[in-house]
């Protein structure tokens, strides 16, 4: 009886520790994103600029992350593999076709109708992902079969990563299109201001609000299929609308800060064994995590030494993998009881 009513507050005693050092490393990210830089922040006439253009970096990258992050929470749920990204649906891809697509048509043709660049990459994210997430609309209405609907996400990524190098290579013609896509392809949030902010703000908001309230049903799929249409959960439903938030979520992230790797695999992946598989208390984590994660990777990007900034899509590849490798090999020790 006391190991009962002793668990609930060990739970909470553990959700409070996560969340205090996640609020902490939040700070500490953001304190060094706004300090770091080519430009001194003891320019009195230089400071405001600075810090508008670094806080709509440091917003950027921050939502960003969360939206990687929460993606990959959902997508790894959906499947019910740890190993899981957003990637995996063609929506990462199709959203940064759509990006360079709409970079390719407003910087390099001029047709964007009074866009600027700014202001069309989220539109044409938004139009990749939900090319993307149409396609996989039509597979789930065919299909119940989970293994088809991966191979789908799987051909989809790769043809939208071809058409995208196709659009890479039309852009050469022009040297600061061909560079801008590029930038973009590699990932980065040097040119973010706060109007791409906030036009990626509503897909961010509503993707996470939405994604929180399926964490139920989610839940009770981790189980099976079977024992989850027994319990009332219309599979069917739960994929689909599950597509759709990881598309909204992807669309956002991407919009911001380009093909940025391993942010929706390995966050969700390590904080699972401390805030637990239940969606709705792993999702706003797993959130705040990727959040910290982007932010600090972008950071990094600038602190650099190098002629130009790094990549953030490099960066966040060069501190994730290892991070996955020791995950992977943590996991496998524990499974043969070495630890």
């Amino acid at each position: 009886m006391s190991d009962a009513s002793t668990e609930p507050r060990r739970r909470r005693a553990g959700a409070v520790r996560l969340y205090a050092a996640l609020v902490a490393l939040a700070a500490a990210a953001a304190f060094a994103s706004l300090s770091v830089g080519a430009a001194d922040l003891g320019e009195e006439a230089l400071r405001q600029t600075l810090l508008s253009l670094r806080g709509a970096r440091l917003v950027g990258a921050s939502l960003a992350g969360a939206a990687l992050a929460a993606g990959g929470v959902l997508v790894q749920g959906l499947f019910r593999n740890p190993l899981a990204s957003p990637s995996i649906l063609g929506t990462t891809a199709g959203a940064a076709l759509g990006g360079q697509l709409a970079l390719l048509l407003v910087q390099g043709l001029g047709l964007g109708i009074g866009f600027s660049p700014e202001m069309a990459l989220p539109l044409g994210c938004l139009a990749g992902a939900g090319l993307s997430l149409l396609i996989l609309l039509v597979f789930l209405r065919a299909t119940d079969d989970l293994l088809a609907l991966l191979l789908t996400g799987f051909i989809l990524g790769s043809l939208f990563l071809s058409l995208g190098g196709f659009i890479t290579s039309l852009a050469q013609d022009d040297w600061q299109l061909g560079r801008a896509v590029v930038a973009f392809s590699l990932g980065g949030l040097g040119g973010v201001g706060w109007g791409q902010v906030l036009a990626a703000l509503p897909l961010f908001a509503v993707g996470l609000v939405a994604a929180w309230g399926w964490g139920r049903p989610l839940d009770l799929l981790l189980a099976g299929e079977d024992e989850a249409r027994t319990l009332g959960v219309d599979v069917r439903v739960v994929r689909t609308w599950t597509a759709v938030w990881v598309s909204a979520l992807v669309a956002a992230a991407v919009a911001l800060g380009g093909n940025v790797a391993f942010v929706g695999l390995i966050v969700p992946h390590a904080l699972r064994p401390f805030a637990g598989v239940a969606h709705r208390r792993l999702l706003p984590a797993a959130a705040l995590a990727g959040a910290v994660f982007v932010a600090g990777c972008d950071v990094l990007a600038r602190a650099i030494p190098s002629r130009g900034e790094v990549p953030l899509g490099v960066v966040t590849g060069l501190v994730g993998a290892p991070i996955f490798l020791w995950l992977l090999i943590r996991a496998r020790r524990e499974e043969r009881g070495d630890v």
